[in-house]
Formats: C-alpha cells, sequence, structure tokens
C-alpha cells in the first residue's frame, strides 16, 4: 500500500496566503457589495513596462516562425540570458561566470529545492520572522521535529526583533544551512555590510552555506546597502543566491528567476565546482527549462531602457510604500521597514494577537493585510501591509484606515 509523506501532516494550519483568502472570502460573502481593499499579498498590479512586453512579443514570434522556432531549451537556461546577468553582476563590481548561473522559473521554487542538494541531516537555520518557504520545505524534507511553542525542534530560529533590527546575530551553536533574506519579507530590513560579513566569517569557519535570497535587491534605494552578497569578501566560498524578475519587473505571472552556485562553494568534503555540479545535475534531472517566451522577456528587463522603465514602477511601489508608512504612522502606530523594501511592518497595538487584528482592520475598515504570526513565532504582535497595488487603491485603504479604525 503506498504511504504519504507524513511530514505534510506536521505543517502547521494551512498556507498563510490561503488562509488569508479564505478569511477575506468569508467576509466579503457575509458583506456583499462591499469593496475589500488588499494590501496583503506581494503581488504585483501595474502593467509590464513596454520594452518588456517587446520582449514578450518577441519570444511568441518566434514560436510562430518554423525557421526560428525553439522546443526545449537548456535546463540551466538561455546562454544570452545567463550572460546578461554576469553582466548585471558585474556592473555591480562582482565577477561570476555564466556558468555559475541557473534560471528557473522563479525565486520560491529555487529557495524550496535547495536544500535537496544538502544533506538529510543537515541543521537549518531560518529568520524569525521568516518567509514561509524556508521553514515549510525543509520540514516537507524531515528536517522539522517537533512543533513546540510556534516553533519546530529541528530548526535554529535566529531571532529578528526591534532591538537588532530586524536582522539576526550569527548562530551560538553550529549550523549547517542559513536562509537568509535581504530585504526581508515580511519586516522591510535590509541588513547592512557588517551584518552580512559576520555571517560570511561564520559560514566560512564552520564550513556552512548561506542561501540568500535576494528577490527584493532592485528596491533598495541606499547605496550603502549590498544588493548581493557577494558584495562581500568571501562570500562566493560559501553562499548561494536566488533571485528573482517578479518583484522587479513585474514577473509574479510571467515565471523567471535565477540561482547562483559559484564555483568556490564549499561544503563538508567537496571539492571545487561540486555543488555547482550537484544542482546542475537536480535541474537536468527535474526541470526543463524556464518558459522561452519568459526569457526572451528577461533579456529585454536587462536591456538599459528595460532597467530605466523597471526603476520607473520600482519607484511607484516605493511611493505606495511612503504613503502607507506615513498614513500609519499620523494615527500613532510603529512602523518599520518601507524604505528600502515594499513591505511595511508594523506593531500590532494594544495587546491583540495579529490574527484578531487582521479582522479588526477587515472589519472596521475592509482592509485586508498579513497578520505576522503567519511568518513565526516573532511575528507575533506585528502585521505587514505590502506596497504593491494600485495608486487609489493604496490611497483608499490608508484613508479608511485613519478615518475608521478603532485603537
Amino acid at each position: 500500500m503506498a504511504a504519504i509523506n507524513k511530514n505534510y501532516n506536521i505543517l502547521q494550519t494551512g498556507y498563510l496566503f490561503s488562509e488569508i483568502a479564505k478569511r477575506t472570502r468569508a467576509f466579503t460573502e457575509k458583506n456583499p457589495g462591499v469593496s475589500v481593499l488588499r494590501l496583503g499579498i506581494g503581488n504585483t498590479t501595474e502593467a509590464l513596462p513596454p520594452s518588456v512586453v517587446s520582449g514578450l512579443q518577441l519570444g511568441v514570434s518566434k514560436l510562430a516562425d518554423t525557421t526560428t522556432y525553439t522546443g526545449y531549451g537548456d535546463e540551466q537556461g538561455d546562454s544570452r540570458l545567463r550572460r546578461a546577468l554576469a553582466d548585471w553582476y558585474s556592473a555591480m563590481g562582482i565577477n561570476l561566470d555564466q556558468q555559475e548561473i541557473f534560471v528557473s522559473d522563479g525565486s520560491k521554487t529555487d529557495t524550496a529545492n535547495i536544500s535537496s542538494i544538502f544533506g538529510s541531516d543537515n541543521i537549518v537555520a531560518v529568520q524569525d520572522p521568516v518567509y514561509p518557504v524556508y521553514v515549510d520545505s525543509n520540514i516537507i524534507a524531515g528536517k522539522g521535529g517537533k512543533y513546540r511553542n510556534g516553533r519546530y525542534s529541528g530548526i535554529v530560529y535566529l531571532d529578528c526583533t526591534d532591538k537588532n533590527n530586524f536582522f539576526p546575530d550569527t548562530p551560538e551553536r553550529k549550523v549547517d544551512l542559513i536562509f537568509l533574506c535581504s530585504p526581508n519579507n515580511p519586516t522591510g530590513s535590509v541588513a547592512t555590510k557588517a551584518q552580512l560579513k559576520r555571517f560570511v566569517d561564520y559560514a566560512r569557519r564552520h564550513e556552512a552555506v548561506i542561501i540568500f535570497d535576494a528577490a527584493y535587491a532592485a528596491y533598495i534605494k541606499d547605496p550603502r546597502l549590498p544588493r548581493s552578497i557577494y558584495e562581500i569578501p568571501g562570500a562566493k566560498e560559501c553562499a548561494i543566491e536566488i533571485s528573482s524578475f517578479s518583484k522587479w519587473a513585474g514577473f509574479t505571472g510571467v515565471r523567471l528567476g535565477w540561482t547562483v552556485v559559484p564555483m568556490k562553494l564549499r561544503a563538508e568534503g567537496v571539492t571545487n565546482g561540486e555543488l555547482n555540479s550537484i544542482w546542475n545535475r537536480r535541474q537536468c534531472t527535474m526541470f526543463n527549462g524556464a518558459s522561452n517566451i519568459a526569457q526572451e522577456g528577461g533579456l529585454a528587463v536587462l536591456s538599459k531602457t528595460g532597467q530605466r522603465e523597471c526603476q520607473k514602477i520600482i519607484d511607484y511601489y516605493m511611493e505606495n510604500a511612503r504613503i502607507i508608512r506615513e498614513g500609519l504612522r499620523r494615527i500613532g502606530l510603529t512602523v518599520f521597514g518601507g524604505e528600502n523594501a515594499p513591505y511595511i511592518w508594523l506593531k500590532v497595538p494594544g495587546n491583540m494577537s495579529s490574527w484578531d487584528f487582521f479582522e479588526k482592520l477587515l472589519i472596521q475598515t475592509h482592509v485586508v493585510g498579513t497578520p505576522g504570526s503567519g511568518f513565526g513565532s516573532l511575528g507575533e504582535g506585528y502585521f505587514r501591509l505590502s506596497a504593491f497595488g494600485h495608486r487609489e487603491n493604496i490611497e483608499n485603504a490608508i484613508k479608511s484606515i485613519e478615518r475608521n479604525i478603532l485603537i
């Protein structure tokens, strides 16, 4: 008889964003005609810029002509796109060989799968609060242990609080895999070079590997803050970087990202290039490559015109973030983030739980946000709002909160 993977049974409640959708749907069914303003899920809303649309259309037109038609591409990604990404890193002073870059259908997929190239007995560390996929994918892989008091015994949690500006100290014990996200989802915090250097030094000392999620790097305005972990000397020996076109170029539905596995990356008992080779084997075995059409769009994003046009959309979302941040502060709420990231992290007033605040916000203001507890035990007492949205909806949501919420 076939048996299930029982690790799914120890995942906590439903997937966070599915639960938000479920509760929002229940509210709208009870209150027909009420317009709900959604500032919850980090889903882009603005149209793709003209040059990127042209790139995608080029990809379609190539498939419409037998002389330019392509079927399966390289599992690692179109060599033109990999070379363009290497050039993009080079402009930041980071030298990568295109063989170190693997194009994917989005960063979430690679983030969930990357642990598979490491041993099942590796000890995993994550930030708390944390984007759920880092934890859930490792629980499904059997690295969780028992669930107690909001945490799994097999996972090492790195505390992120207002006292450390929501970026953690290095682990007090030896760990093997460290998941870091900067700019951070959900808190909107961004690691400094000094903070990342401490993790790189730790990882090199303990032969650990950092999985660095840089999906929101394009939102960093402050030139002093690193957009890539490879800005830190020695990071190529201890870090895998995963990134995405989703929030940079509005590809949440188009699906395109990349993962960097340096040749110099080290782990216990491996030689230079071995981890790169193992990831390559994993991709060739389980992935047929990103969409040809999407990759043409990615090439357009990386063009000078594409980067300029995408930056305008990023600026639009960051103006949304300013509107949200300042509106919340006007009514006396304590707010973090929203300056170098598209997320605003607010402290829930009073002694309410974050899910109670979700209900309060929905009922009193008709605004949907994300309860902090869905990101981990230290997310309790906090709440995330997203700057992704049409300007009119953002402005109406903040007006509704200012006028209607009873704190």
